[in-house]
């Protein structure tokens, strides 16, 4: 495809203020967790690496950090297991309603997040509180893996249709049962796939607030649950910049982790 100079120019301008857009207020939370000012005075009166020590000093940061790793786990485990599972299924076998059940797997990521708390909320009520079961970090995990499914499901099926099945036919051919077929043939193919879902999953699952919001037990606070409640706080400002910039770094990685794992092999980017 030929471009003319003017429309590279275009373009050029496009993605930059695009990048502009997404990546600027980025950058302004990442300066203000090390400004000196508490009342984030512009430019910067100074630069100190105070309020990170006072954030790492807070009890709550910490447990609610520790809450939001074990929901990310919990949920990226349930994700891997049914997300893999239904991506099998939907792509390596041929039954009535397949189309349906893709459809069905692919749309929660789709529902606006406060549908999606308010059903799983009047859900859990109806199902769990007669049972004695109360809202709290398992209800959060089970909300978090609504959507998670779907990114597993999404990188699973993506890498299974580029897989051709005669690998698995001619190990079945020699004589291999099916679980000798998927550990040493199928599993080896997918391992980057399986690895970029569940990379997603948990930073989709730990930077999650409007789900866990109507999921969560009055006493199950996450790091972002944190976050909001201290956002309007006096003196709290700085705290938040600093909790906000490590989530933009720690929410990076895995991202990119994702990005790398779902190259094709020899490609650029």
């Amino acid at each position: 495809m030929h471009l003319t100079r003017g429309a590279r120019l275009a373009l050029r301008l496009a993605t930059g203020l695009g990048l502009t857009v997404l990546y600027l207020p980025l950058l302004v939370v990442l300066v203000n967790s090390v400004n000196a000012s508490r009342s984030f005075a512009w430019p910067p009166t100074g630069f100190t690496l105070h309020w990170w020590a006072v954030a790492w000093q807070q009890p709550g940061l910490r447990a609610a950090l520790w809450t939001s790793v074990r929901a990310g786990l919990g949920a990226t485990a349930v994700a891997l297991l049914l997300g893999s599972m239904a991506a099998f299924a939907a792509t390596r076998y041929r039954f009535f309603g397949r189309q349906t059940v893709s459809f069905l797997l692919i749309l929660p990521i789709a529902l606006p997040g406060i549908v999606t708390g308010i059903a799983l909320n009047a859900a859990f009520r109806t199902v769990l509180t007669p049972l004695g079961i109360g809202f709290g970090l398992s209800t959060v995990i089970i909300g978090h893996a609504t959507f998670c499914i779907v990114v597993v499901f999404n990188n699973v099926s993506a890498r299974l249709r580029r897989l051709p099945a005669s690998g698995e036919e001619a190990s079945a051919d020699l004589g291999a049962h099916t679980f000798q077929t998927f550990w040493h043939v199928t599993l080896p193919a997918v391992r980057g796939a399986l690895l970029a879902g569940a990379l997603l999953a948990f930073a989709l699952s730990f930077d999650e607030i409007v789900v866990t919001t109507f999921t969560a037990g009055p006493g199950t606070q996450t790091l972002p649950l944190w976050i909001f409640d201290n956002l309007a706080r006096p003196n709290q400002g700085p705290v938040v910049n600093v909790v906000a910039s490590a989530l933009i770094v720690l929410a990076a990685l895995p991202v990119y982790l994702a990005h790398r794992m779902s190259a094709p092999a020899g490609g650029t980017g």
